[in-house]
């Protein structure tokens, strides 16, 4: 007999003592995985079989088993459980962290139990008790379906519990071997030439015939499409036929929108209301076949609630989804995925206030979602909303993966009025959080001081981890709080350069040689070499124009900031850098580069010259110093050493060392003296971009 079991899930053995739970745990589950009730009782009293502990012992049981659910680990109960009010604590634990209830069932004969336990000496009560248990079962053993376990097995013969295989199988939404690359697109409704248009932007070879549209990548990328792709638009069975065919040949991932589940309401007979674009959708179905519709019905009804995808790297899902509901399933995750959380609110416009989950979310996985439109998708939290309302005459938007690039088309028109305005008003912009540029929404700037405190350990896409210790995290913060620029332009942290290994050989210290033998011994390819220019160093985030700046990075005002590799504002003179950037716009305008690049905001890590015009006290203390102690020293020397050898002592071998050493302190101080001049106003600096 094969036992199915969903992972994650909490799976609750049942049975009278003795019916060999704990045999069966040991055989098919990890030591790690199973709690049994006797061993918290020894932990709490010392004595596995003291019952006077067993309310202590179950509070030990359920808190770790919390634990291990909140994690999405696979937990299994090793007690008794043969009464409803014993098994119900544990599916109410199941439903609280969204995972399935399992029931194994230990039905076997009271006397083969109770033959087992007088061979235990730790077992010190009568056969009662075990014919007592095994009644207490058999009376409730039919309800455990009622009760809510999902999956029941019943085991009644021993020649059964033996043949038994445990076989792990990942929930519905767990597609995590699944790495893509992705192209993921947000709400079509119906638009499907627009559709078609994304697709042949995005490389896919497509067949737009309606009656049979086909599309693929030469590249085998996979689109995953995250719902409402009916209604309010002008052709959604075409969308469906194409969006169905790419599902079916495997080019094609898809989750349900709360309009596909309306649809497929209707379409299996349930009492709707035609409403939201739901009549247009019917109207077009008049003119298919039944066949057609049934397939439809047939297709929307097997759509997985979200994924789970690229190792729990991604999780898509149409009105977005919370850390603790991703990978589970229950009808919360389900309601979740397809309409989101309201505050309980309505706006103006009759529609529901959205609770601004994305505000509060510190998950790992990147979430990708749709369902609300937006005028522009803004990353926030790692989560990011793509629904940018071509129905509504705004753009069809997808989100390449993992490149984190967005692909946009626009509407060819508006095809249906929408109830609230895609570029809210200012009343609903002070309600509806997810609608609004990031500088507009709620709670957006406010700190979560969990965020920074303590040990932090940060992954990241090139270096692996990295730990922040707590003392460096406190100071970092006291900084920031105190001199470090609008925390919204500080997007880039600049490396520092590493020097190469000494020189082995020669008269340098340092030579390119051991630096092409470094890049050389970690497989790199080709090094990329530029002028080196001593200056200071500088980020400069600089924006086409001011509104790019609000919508990008939530600043209300300005259009760019200049800053320091330690977060500080770069200039302290007021008016200089809205004046460097404004030359750096300028520049970047003539030059084309905005189109070129096809930007509209650009990111420089750049020297600013002359170094002297930030290093004064660098120079003044260090670099002139070293100057001028070297031309006295070795210029005093070389006079004495000249007066030694006009007397032939052989000491000319000297005086050429040390006349060699002056023109070695000349080039030094000609070499920083090339970075240093007088500056006045912003026309006498020079910018270099690394």
């Amino acid at each position: 007999m094969k036992i199915e079991i969903p992972t994650p899930s909490l799976v609750v053995l049942i049975g009278p003592s003795g019916s060999g739970k704990s045999t069966f745990a040991r055989g098919h589950f990890r030591v790690t995985e199973v709690l049994s009730s006797d061993t918290c009782r020894g932990l709490v009293a010392d004595d596995e079989n003291d019952q006077s502990a067993t309310a202590e012992a179950f509070d030990i049981l359920r808190y770790i088993a919390g634990k291990r659910l909140a994690a999405a680990r696979l937990t299994v109960i090793d007690a008794t459980n043969v009464k409803p009010e014993d098994r119900k604590g544990l599916v109410e634990l199941a439903r609280q962290f969204h995972v399935l209830p399992v029931a194994i069932v230990f039905d076997l004969p009271a006397a083969l139990c109770h033959e087992r336990n007088r061979s235990r000496p730790d077992r010190r009560f009568g056969p009662h008790v075990i014919r007592q248990q095994a009644q207490n079962l058999r009376r409730s053993l039919r309800g455990l379906s009622r009760e809510g376990f999902r999956h029941v097995t019943v085991l009644k013969t021993l020649e059964e519990v033996d043949a038994v295989t445990v076989e792990r199988r990942p929930l519905w939404p767990d597609r995590r071997g699944e790495t893509g690359p992705f192209d993921i697109i947000g709400d079509v409704h119906g638009c499907f030439d627009e559709l078609v248009d994304l697709l042949r932007h995005l490389g896919y070879q497509v067949e737009d015939q309606r009656a049979e549209p086909r599309a693929k990548h030469p590249e085998a990328r996979k689109v995953v499409f995250l719902g409402d792709l009916v209604d309010r638009g002008p052709d959604t069975p075409a969308v469906l036929r194409l969006v169905m065919s790419m599902v079916e040949a495997g080019g094609a991932l898809c989750v349900p929108g709360n309009h596909d589940a309306k649809l497929l309401r209707k379409l299996r007979g349930r009492d709707v209301r035609i409403t939201h674009g739901l009549a247009e959708t019917l109207q077009q179905f008049e003119h298919e076949p039944e066949e057609f519709r049934q397939k439809v019905a047939a297709f929307l009804d097997g759509l997985v609630s979200h994924y789970v995808l690229d190792g729990g790297r991604l999780v898509v899902a149409h009105a977005g989804l919370k850390a603790e509901l991703q990978g589970r399933a229950s009808a919360r995750v389900r309601d979740f995925a397809l309409y989101g959380e309201t505050t309980g609110e309505t706006d103006e416009f009759g529609l529901p206030v959205r609770y601004n989950w994305a505000g509060d979310y510190r998950g790992e996985a990147t979430v990708v979602y749709g369902h609300t439109p937006v005028p522009d998708p803004v990353w926030v939290n790692r989560t990011i909303c793509i629904d940018t309302g071509c129905v509504f005459g705004g753009r069809l938007t997808a989100l390449r993966y993992p490149e984190k690039e967005l692909v946009q088309v626009p509407a060819r028109k508006m095809y249906y009025q929408p109830a609230r305005p895609l570029a809210p008003t200012d009343s609903a912009a002070s309600r509806d959080a997810t609608a609004l540029p990031v500088a507009e929404r709620p709670y957006n700037d406010l700190l979560d001081i969990k965020d920074v405190t303590g040990k932090r350990i940060v992954t990241t896409r090139v270096h692996h981890s990295v730990t922040v210790r707590e003392e460096n995290a406190v100071a970092a913060l006291e900084v920031m709080s105190r001199f470090a620029a609008d925390p919204h332009w500080l997007i880039y942290l600049p490396p520092t350069m590493a020097p190469p290994d000494t020189c082995q050989h020669g008269d340098y210290l340092e030579h390119p040689r051991e630096t092409f033998a470094y890049f050389k011994h970690q497989g790199v390819p080709r090094v990329m070499c530029q002028e080196k220019h001593m200056g200071s160093r500088a980020v400069i985030v600089l924006c086409r124009d001011g509104q790019v700046a609000r919508r990008r990075f939530g600043v209300p005002v300005g259009g760019g900031a200049i800053y320091t590799r330690t977060g500080r504002p770069f200039f302290s003179v007021p008016g200089h850098e809205s004046e460097v950037l404004g030359r750096l716009r300028e520049a970047m305008e003539r030059s084309g580069l905005w189109g070129r690049l096809e930007t509209d905001w650009i990111c420089l890590d750049a020297e600013i010259m002359p170094w002297s015009a930030k290093a004064q006290e660098l120079l003044r203390l260090q670099y002139a110093p070293t100057g001028a102690s070297a031309r006295a020293s070795v210029g005093a020397a070389i006079d004495a050493l000249r007066q030694s050898s006009a007397r032939n002592d052989g000491s000319q071998e000297i005086l050429a060392r040390f006349q060699t050493r002056l023109e070695n302190v000349e080039r030094y101080v000609e070499a920083y003296g090339r970075y240093c001049w007088p500056v006045e106003r912003v026309a006498d600096l020079k910018i270099a971009p690394f």
